[in-house]
């Protein structure tokens, strides 16, 4: 599987940046007409429920559709955190050491048995942790319940758009069709780091106003064994990058 480079551009696009020679703006534009022919700055599909506001997503690709995707939502504001998905390693170092003496004594980022950022990884690491933060994005989307058969197509074609394998296509639909068990996506984090990523990509792509939503950050928070200070740390670092 290629998951190490789809989730470097969706990191990327997250930032405000192309990578790989992606046309966003275009992709998303054709997505619109094939939606229901509406102007290139909004999609609609009409009757189905499904609502997309494309200039929100310009800034997001993929992953904007993944969230996007949900019905009655909006991107933009509080739909998205864009800029904790474009640093959610960094950001999650930063909130355990706030909430950790040891961390704010300064030891270095991605040393002992912390486990060492996402952006820091390679090869096979650097793999799996973008299947687990991966994973996590997609079922965070899912917390709501909302993406049907319909969404699940359209975000593999935007996965598969960025570069996808086939491997990694199939993983995708797996993930999106699969039960939503906290325990066993926690179960996937490799480190403590990796926890912490795991939790506070979730909370980037979630809105927690909504109750079913705020349930499954509550329940992934547990399976990973965060305690309260660091949850409230890393939901204050997602806030603030986004």
């Amino acid at each position: 599987m290629n998951a190490s480079k789809i989730l470097q551009q969706l990191m990327q696009q997250a930032s405000g940046r192309n990578s790989g020679g992606v046309d966003v703006k275009g992709m998303l534009d054709g997505l619109s007409r094939q939606l229901g022919g509406g102007s290139p700055g909004q999609a609609s599909s009409g009757g189905n429920g499904l609502n997309l506001d494309v200039k929100s997503m310009l800034g997001g690709g993929a992953m904007g559709l993944l969230v996007g995707s949900k019905r009655g939502r909006k991107l933009g504001g509080k739909a998205l955190k864009y800029g904790a998905i474009a640093a959610v390693g960094m950001l999650a170092w930063k909130a355990w050491q706030n909430s950790s003496s040891q961390g704010a004594v300064g030891q270095p980022a991605g040393s002992g048995a912390e486990g060492e950022r996402v952006e820091e990884l390679v090869g096979e690491y650097q793999e799996r942790r973008s299947l687990e933060l991966l994973q996590a994005m997609i079922m965070a989307a899912r917390a709501d319940g909302h993406i049907d058969a319909q969404e699940r197509e359209l975000i593999a074609q935007q996965i598969d758009a960025l570069g996808a394998d086939d491997e990694l296509h199939r993983w995708v639909e797996q993930q999106l069709s699969a039960p939503l068990d906290a325990e066993a996506l926690a179960r996937q984090a490799d480190s403590p780091q990796a926890a912490r990523e795991m939790y506070l990509i979730s909370v980037a792509v979630i809105d927690e106003q909504n109750p079913m939503e705020r349930a499954w950050l509550d329940q992934l928070a547990k399976a990973l064994k965060l305690q309260p200070a660091l949850v409230a740390e890393l939901e204050h670092q997602a806030r603030q990058a986004g």
